[in-house]
Order: C-alpha cells, then sequence, then structure tokens
C-alpha cells in the first residue's frame, strides 16, 4: 500500500480493481437484458396466441349462430384479430352420428404454417331438435 507524504497510507482502488468491477457490472447488465429481451419476446407470442384463440371461438360462434349447416371439407378465411393478420381453417367431417358435424377450427398467421390455436365442437343439424 503506498504511503502519502504525511506518512498516511493512502486508501483507495487501483486501476486494475476498476477495470474488473466495471466487467463484472457489464456481464450483469448483458444477462439481465437478454433476459428482458426474452421475457419481451414470450409477451409478444402470448399476445399473438391470445388473438389467435379468439378468433377460432369467434369462427365456431359464428357458425353456431348462424345455423347453417357446415359443408364437409376445408375452407380457408382472413380472421383479422387487431393488429394480427390470422387465417382461420376449417375443417368439417362427419360424425358416428349422421345429425352433427365435427368442425375444427385452426388459426394461422397469414403466410405462415404454424398453427397459433385449434378449436373443435361438434354441430347439430337442427339445433332445436337437440335442447
Amino acid at each position: 500500500m503506498p504511503i502519502s507524504a504525511t506518512g498516511n497510507p493512502e486508501r483507495g482502488f487501483t486501476l486494475i480493481e476498476v477495470v474488473v468491477a466495471l466487467f463484472i457490472m457489464a456481464l450483469a447488465m448483458i444477462a439481465g437484458m437478454r433476459t428482458l429481451g426474452g421475457a419481451t419476446r414470450v409477451s409478444e407470442a402470448v399476445s399473438l396466441r391470445l388473438a389467435a384463440q379468439w378468433s377460432a371461438v369467434n369462427a365456431l360462434d359464428d357458425l353456431r349462430l348462424t345455423r347453417t349447416w357446415p359443408p364437409l371439407g376445408v375452407q380457408n378465411f382472413p380472421c383479422v384479430q387487431g393488429r394480427f393478420a390470422l387465417v382461420c381453417h376449417q375443417y368439417v367431417s362427419v360424425t358416428p352420428n349422421p345429425l352433427f358435424r365435427r368442425v375444427e377450427v385452426s388459426v394461422t398467421e397469414s403466410g405462415e404454417t404454424l398453427v397459433l390455436a385449434r378449436v373443435t365442437t361438434v354441430v347439430p343439424i337442427d339445433p332445436a331438435q337437440v335442447l
């Protein structure tokens, strides 16, 4: 430890100690920023999947409210939800009971193939008879 002109030992940090401390702080801040960035990406993905779920449920609700007997096969239609450009894919198939049809709606982003949400229901030929 260096001694000052007054005979007292000088107190303080050396340049090496300060650089090492700054390096450790920089590493901690980089780790924190990476974690924050990951949380932001997860939040965006959750918003997108929630909007896709709403779109799928809305498509099935629309089918129920119009009381239409859906034709067999596949139908694709846009189902925009807020700022998300989504596409609904409706698959209609037969069931063991001829009075019902199975309807599955899956939702993807426009131009993508990853399914964000999938909802399935059974639609009766005449809803008044079922109740």
